[in-house]
């Protein structure tokens, strides 16, 4: 295997880099957006225009430098912001060192092609082959377009036979398990559909062409399940995302479906079930039809019994860094261990797993949800209470106590490809909990921003019903304020809604640097270790389809390709 790697050496300087900057610039990211009027936060931070900083930031987007007042400082600027009164003096350079201090320009990371590049494997056209977008959204499908092809050839390298895996879908809530049933179960009845029209076609001298609308029935509830199935797991509590180990077992099967039969062609032999060429039951021999009959017989009284022998197995229970994977699966062989947006500290519980257990080959781990990370070195106790918080999780940063703050790890989340594009910030949801919270420090005493008032935005008709909303979810007496006292704090606040705007920008373009120290440190995680033979941090997605597109990939060195 090619030797295209990064040495720990690298990757600490690299950490390095990010800490410094985000030592003077983490306190924007930090700042809770439901306090920004209440504690003056713009003021606190900022010495420019919040109409300069959107100036810059649009500028900046179209790669042009917009012409920016700059308050006069005679003293040094670091990142932009002014090393006396540490408050923000020139948006650009700001903006200018985020982009530096992100992961692509680290140049830390490996492409998806240069990933398979480095395991030796040839690239497959599987564009033309596949068509997962028939059960599922666009960004899942993009997902499983790229992510399968990579994990195939993770089990190649590591000698676990290419077909015939057999799938452990892991998850710790029973109702998930229960979906990814019923989702096995579908595609199973629409492969039997579709052969039979297929064949039905085929025996009329057809082309097979629109499918009939049981086919069309089927393939829309799949792509409802897989819909509402992988679109929420930012609601997600940690522990509960889909974690897959794959084991070789040894399956004697028929051949896939020809490669024109589209996404069916990538589906396990579990999944597909192949119907002969229809023939009137009347022009079958009888040694046909007691054949027919035994295998009938045969493959239901197997599909009852022999659930091992069944590709895709889903199992529930809640996974941690200790638990035995040998004892949830007792037939384990060699794996692959795979997480496609493993929620919170799912993701380095994985790394963790994949480091102490010997049956795991490979990793390949893709993160996401941030904000339910817990942190080892929370100043206020709170998380550190875990007995494997999920950050930092490498010696290097644990040694330095690094802490980043839930509302940084909640601004890591946000998508700054996708705000390039005009898919902005809801900014009237925030400014109406902004300067709610201000009623309430005004007129019920003081109060947490943690507390949450639920969805209440969504069902709002005006800011005068989303406050009256508001109070009554909280339990406190609305009858204190008049409508009109309620709309004369929207329109005192609403001039310098821009202020929100704008500071929120700022928080979009650090979110990649978070994001990146957070990476960098599993990376560095998995460098430390010594029977390692190779470790990556791989973009898989396209981060306008899939903004949390970067994969943590390791290989233990006692394994060699087959």
């Amino acid at each position: 295997m090619a030797s295209v790697s990064y040495s720990l050496v690298e990757i600490q300087r690299r950490i390095d880099e990010v800490k410094q900057f985000l030592s003077i610039t983490l306190s924007i990211a930090n700042a809770h957006t439901v306090e920004f009027y209440t504690r003056d936060v713009w003021n606190r931070f900022m010495a420019v225009p919040p109409q300069d900083v959107l100036s810059s930031v649009s500028s900046y987007n179209n790669q042009k430098r917009a012409p920016e007042r700059r308050v006069k400082e005679r003293s040094t600027t670091l990142f932009g912001f002014c090393s006396d009164t540490h408050r923000l003096i020139d948006t650009h350079e700001l903006l200018q060192a985020a982009k530096s201090h992100s992961l692509p320009d680290l140049g830390v990371s490996l492409s998806r092609d240069e990933l398979l590049e480095i395991l030796g494997e040839s690239r497959e056209d599987t564009d033309a082959q596949l068509e997962p977008d028939e059960f599922m959204n666009s960004k899942k499908s993009h997902e499983v377009r790229s992510m399968s092809e990579v994990v195939a050839c993770l089990a190649q390298h590591c000698g676990v036979k290419q077909y015939g895996l057999q799938v452990y879908g892991i998850d710790s809530s029973n109702t998930n398990t229960h979906g990814a049933q019923e989702r096995n179960r579908k595609l199973k009845k629409f492969s039997r559909a579709y052969q039979k029209h297929k064949n039905v076609a085929r025996t009329q001298g057809e082309a097979p062409n629109s499918p009939p609308e049981e086919l069309f029935e089927i393939k829309t509830a799949l792509k409802g399940d897989c819909d509402a199935s992988y679109d929420g797991v930012a609601g997600m509590a940690p522990q509960e995302e889909l974690l897959i180990p794959i084991s070789d077992v040894e399956t004697h099967s028929e051949e896939t479906p020809e490669t024109e039969e589209l996404f069916l062609s990538a589906l396990s032999v579990d999944v597909i079930q192949t119907t002969s060429p229809r023939v009137p039951p009347n022009q079958l021999s009888p040694e046909e039809k007691e054949r027919r009959k035994r295998e009938n017989l045969e493959k239901k009284a197997q599909n009852r019994t022999d659930i091992t022998r069944a590709v895709f197995s889903p199992l529930t229970s809640y996974v941690t860094a200790e638990t035995e994977l040998r004892e949830l699966i007792n037939e384990l062989q060699d794996a692959v261990m795979v997480g496609l947006h493993t929620c919170g500290d799912l993701a380095p519980s994985t790394l963790r797993m994949f480091v102490a257990k010997p049956e795991l080959a490979a990793v390949c781990s893709v993160g996401c949800c941030y904000h339910l990370l817990s942190e080892e070195f929370d100043p206020a106790g709170h998380e550190s209470l875990h007995s494997s918080c999920g950050f930092p999780l490498s010696q290097y940063l644990r040694h330095r106590s690094w802490f980043c703050g839930r509302n940084a790890r909640m601004s890591a989340c946000l998508a700054l490809e996708r705000f390039s594009v005009g898919q902005g910030i809801q900014m009237e949801s925030l400014f109406f909990r902004a300067v709610f919270h201000v009623i309430l420090r005004d007129h019920y005493g003081s109060f947490k921003s943690e507390k949450r008032i639920g969805k209440v935005y969504s069902k709002a008709k005006s800011f005068v019903d989303y406050v009256r909303r508001g109070l009554r979810k909280l339990e406190l007496d609305e009858s204190k304020l008049s409508d009109s006292d309620i709309q004369a704090y929207h329109d005192t606040y609403l001039p310098r809604m821009a202020e929100m705007h704008a500071f929120n920008m700022l928080k979009v373009a650090l979110a990649p640097c978070i994001e990146g120290l957070i990476l960098l440190d599993r990376l560095c995680y998995l460098k430390e270790q010594e029977d390692l033979s190779f470790s990556a941090l791989v973009q898989l997605f396209d981060p306008l389809l899939s903004p949390r597109c970067y994969a943590v990939v390791g290989l233990k060195s006692h394994r060699s390709s087959s």
